[in-house]
């Protein structure tokens, strides 16, 4: 049995990856269970500050616990996933570069907006205590912040996911299945920051789920990357006949 001081690094890279995307696919089936149970009201389109900051007094645990599962978890387990994934798919491609820079970018977005909106849960409560107009224009301001940074629109997200997903389908890296999904689920994020459009979050959400899971599989049950493909092909055929 090997022993962990001998193991590559990159295999404790891999595994710590995989189970990372199975975290990620769990924050997206809590937040979802949630916003269809719980929070349904609070989530609703046009929700009136007043009836937001009514809801929020009365469900203060709840709001907490969907803000550091889905954002704040979300956001610290994405870091060795794209990692992760920028090693299994290969880092010396520019592709994979730049997917990589988006995914550090969301990762940060959604920490932000975590952070963000878990303070202003409990500032928003204590100010409704002294002074409801205050507390309105509180949440309304709060809102908008976190929903820019992290909820109302997903293109950086969905970058990332488009572009890892291209790249690991030109090199073999994953699955041909699971990068189509990507792909899709991608496009599906970047689309949501046109008005109108923001229902395709959910449709983002949901892709994400399996595409996480697969992720998640293919990291954990290991396999050659692309580079260590590209040895073993060598060795097998050799080196190139001189001139």
């Amino acid at each position: 049995m090997r022993s962990s001081k001998n193991r590559p690094v990159g295999d404790d890279m891999r595994r710590i990856g995989g189970w990372a995307a199975a975290v990620l696919a769990g924050t997206f089936v809590f937040g979802i269970a949630l916003f269809a149970t719980v929070l349904g009201e609070y989530t609703e389109e046009g929700l009136a500050a007043a009836d937001a900051v009514a809801f929020l007094q009365d469900h203060q645990i709840a709001l907490h616990s969907w803000y550091i599962v889905t954002l704040i978890v979300f956001g610290l387990a994405l870091v060795p996933v794209v990692l992760a994934l920028h090693r299994r798919v290969g880092a010396s491609s520019s592709l994979v570069r730049i997917a990589t820079v988006f995914g550090l970018i969301w990762s940060g977005l959604v920490l932000g907006a975590g952070m963000i909106a878990n303070v202003g849960v409990s500032a928003v409560a204590e100010a409704a205590e002294n002074d409801a107009a205050a507390a309105r224009s509180l949440w309304s301001a709060l809102d908008a912040v976190q929903n820019g940074l992290g909820g109302g629109n997903e293109v950086v997200g969905g970058a990332w996911v488009l572009l890892i997903s291209v790249a690991a389908f030109r090199a073999g890296s994953l699955p041909r299945p699971l990068n189509v999904l990507g792909a899709a689920a991608g496009v599906a994020g970047l689309v949501t920051v046109v008005p109108g459009l923001t229902a395709m979050e959910l449709v983002f959400g949901l892709g994400l789920i399996a595409w996480f899971v697969g992720v998640a599989a293919s990291l954990l049950r290991g396999g050659p990357g692309p580079s260590t493909r590209s040895r073993a092909e060598r060795t097998a055929t050799g080196p190139l006949p001189q001139s």
